[in-house]
């Protein structure tokens, strides 16, 4: 076994390989960018080699940099993590002519996978169902135009060593193959250095499903059941769950002997992932496809991990030293449910921008919790896991992927998986900057997510005017309006006692209005007793103010909330929503007719940066007339290409930015008459 291992990446990828290696008494090396110096992953490894700017392509990106910090460092192999040079033959073949294991598959297995095209003729040859499409070079966007037409609306544009959901176009018609081609070019370009794109038909109703391939040195082949992993945003994954609520034994067998006769046929080993494409329409489950082969550790992996009790990472260094896998295809279990959310610094409410800067408060839920347990004055919940690699004080940079953590939930069916997630997210602490907890609640939540009728479509679908907060019940209302009443009672009775200067305590009983949401609820308590509209609730909390945090357990269930102080009352925020919340004694509530509302301006006539990025392109100039949704600009951001178009039809007054210019959150682009 290794004495010394390096992890060529960042983040919470190489925070979770340290963890393994440290288990398994090996020594740990992290190599890391200016922008990571003060990262987590850098203080937990045992040494740790600076090797240059925040850039990727200036340091993570250069092998000849990770090389020689092994040699600085006597690291015997390289655990690549996913994401950059992951899947590079080059770097894996550098490794080896300089002596240094590879933990990942053979330089053989990275090359025939890596290209989509070849990939998708080699599993054909081996038996795999693959999509219809076009396997072959595209000159141009007229060739472009020409092919779509042949395979037929819709098709789905990809770069041919993309991955992560860059570069990739879903094209419904002519038009959207003239404005989405040349764009996923570039995106192949600037993110893998190859411009090359292939274009497939596009399955309708689709859901993603893949197969966790595991194979070692000697022959041994294993597939370790598979993911859902349809929710996804932009074809990035944002919600991934094992098993799939879909996949029945007998297609769970199809898939994974398809997908391990692929892996044979590249002499593979280490840990893989095949990606599928099936259709939901198809209720036989016999219509799944060969998407693309991803020749390392998938993000989500810690799914299979949670239901299959196999640790990938271990096995994967176990691979490379040369063992032999301890198990068999029989050995295989499938044990309770698990989710993932991913965590992302993007804003939901606005459109999913993504949101760089600093995490003023980072405060994740604590990992094995218990039900019976207390961690910092929270109340736990068995069955949790958060993969990160951020903290609090810390930044999360333009330069790298958005994702600040992943959290993981088991439970012994979906629905109690499921509401593992929705309590630890409620109890999840991030300000400073914007992120999508609120979001993967309300899917959580999804009367269409519990049922399991899934598409890749569900978030376009079921969101189609954007986020607005998950929408909260009734009965979550009634339970708010007790928790304010009584946090505004502890309040008012603590003013009271400032220095004895301000009167005798408020007393019980007290009565209460409270406005949630534009809903009025008229509130009473006293020490027995708390009545929402004259009904009896049960309320059990604890609240010191300045808490930011309350615990509550209403009508028998828990409910944690964040909470924030504002002139009326409060901003209460759970259950995937913000709620605000005004309370005022009862006999002050007649008063408010007289509160003046304040009107935002009107913004429409500006084209304002919704993010921090790079102005690739503009469309016009001074003088041009637009018409409503025409493409304007294209702003780059987090290695993403994003469209700003026209909210109305008008003249270009004039332009304040110039292409090329690094442009600031809400920097005025353009200013129509």
């Amino acid at each position: 076994m290794f004495k010394k291992i390096l992890i060529a990446n960042r983040g919470e990828i190489a925070c979770r390989v340290i963890k393994t290696a440290r288990r398994m008494g090996i020594a740990t090396v992290a190599v890391y960018s200016d922008a990571d110096a003060r990262a987590p992953f850098v203080q937990m490894a045992d040494e740790a080699v600076h090797i240059g700017p925040a850039p990727a392509a200036q340091s993570y990106l250069i092998a000849d940099k990770i090389i020689a910090a092994c040699k600085q460092t006597g690291a015997e192999a390289v655990h690549p993590g996913y994401g950059f040079l992951s899947e590079r033959t080059s770097f894996a073949e550098a490794l080896a002519a300089e002596g240094i294991e590879f933990i990942g598959p053979p330089v053989g297995a990275i090359a025939a996978m890596g290209d989509k095209i070849e990939s998708k003729k080699l599993a054909k040859e081996a038996g795999v169902n693959v999509v219809p499409g076009f396997v072959g070079e595209i000159a141009d966007t007229e060739h472009a135009v020409r092919i779509s037409a042949e395979i037929g609306y819709p098709v789905m544009m990809k770069a041919s060593a993309g991955g992560g959901g860059k570069g990739m176009r879903l094209a419904y018609s002519e038009q959207d193959v003239r404005e989405g081609f040349e764009a996923v070019k570039r995106e192949g370009l600037n993110s893998f250095g190859d411009d090359r794109v292939f274009i497939e038909k596009f399955i309708l109703n689709p859901r993603h499903i893949e197969i966790q391939i595991l194979g070692d040195k000697h022959g041994n082949i294993l597939y370790l059941n598979e993911r859902e992993c349809s929710i996804q945003r932009r074809h990035q994954k944002v919600v991934e769950e094992a098993p799939s609520p879909f996949v029945t034994p007998a297609m769970r067998k199809a898939m994974g002997e398809q997908c391990v006769a692929l892996s044979r046929a590249v002499g593979y080993y280490s840990a893989g992932t095949v990606e599928l494409i099936v259709s939901g329409a198809d209720p036989s489950g016999e219509s799944f496809y060969f998407l693309e082969m991803n020749t390392r550790l998938q993000v989500e992996h810690p799914v299979t991990e949670a239901i299959t009790g196999v640790d990938l990472v271990e096995q994967m260094i176990r691979v490379a030293a040369g063992e032999k896998l301890e198990m068999t295809q029989d050995d295989v279990k499938i044990d309770g449910w698990a989710i993932e959310n991913r965590v992302y610094a993007e804003d939901p409410y606005r459109g999913f921008l993504p949101s760089t800067g600093r995490l003023v408060r980072y405060n994740p839920p604590v990992e094995g919790w218990t039900d019976d347990g207390q961690e910092n004055g929270r109340r736990g919940i068995e069955g949790i896991r958060v993969d990160d690699g951020v903290y609090e004080g810390g930044e999360v940079s333009m330069f790298y992927d958005p994702m600040i953590a992943k959290l993981i939930t088991w439970g012994e069916t979906r629905d109690e998986a499921a509401d593992k997630q929705i309590a630890a997210l409620d109890a999840f602490e991030i300000e400073g900057l914007g992120h999508n907890i609120d979001f993967v609640s309300a899917i959580m939540q999804h009367p269409r997510f519990r049922s399991g009728e899934l598409t890749t479509g569900f978030i376009a679908e079921e969101y189609p005017e954007g986020f607005h907060g998950a929408p909260g019940s009734d009965e979550l209302k009634v339970k708010l309006a007790a928790i304010a009443a009584f946090i505004a009672t502890a309040r008012a009775d603590r003013a009271r006692r400032v220095e004895g200067q301000l009167g005798a305590p408020l007393d019980p009983p007290g009565e209460w209005t409270i406005t949630i949401d534009g809903t009025t609820y008229a509130v009473e308590l006293d020490e027995d007793l708390l009545t929402v509209n004259g009904e009896e609730v049960e309320l059990e909390l604890e609240y010191t103010p300045g808490d930011r945090f309350v615990d509550a357990e209403v009508d028998g269930e828990d409910l944690t909330l964040k909470l924030e102080v504002t002139r009326t009352g409060f901003r209460m925020t759970t259950r995937g929503a913000a709620h605000k919340v005004t309370c005022l004694p009862a006999h002050l509530a007649g008063y408010t007719q007289h509160m003046i509302e304040k009107i935002p301006p009107d913004l429409s006539r500006f084209l304002i940066c919704p993010m921090p990025g790079l102005l690739v392109s503009l469309n016009v100039t001074e003088g041009d007339r637009v018409e409503a949704g025409q493409p304007l600009a294209v702003v780059e951001a987090m290695k993403m290409e994003n469209i700003l178009r026209a909210e109305k039809a008008g003249v270009v007054k004039s332009v304040n930015a110039a292409p090329g210019a690094s442009l600031a959150v809400d920097a005025i682009i353009l200013e129509m008459e």
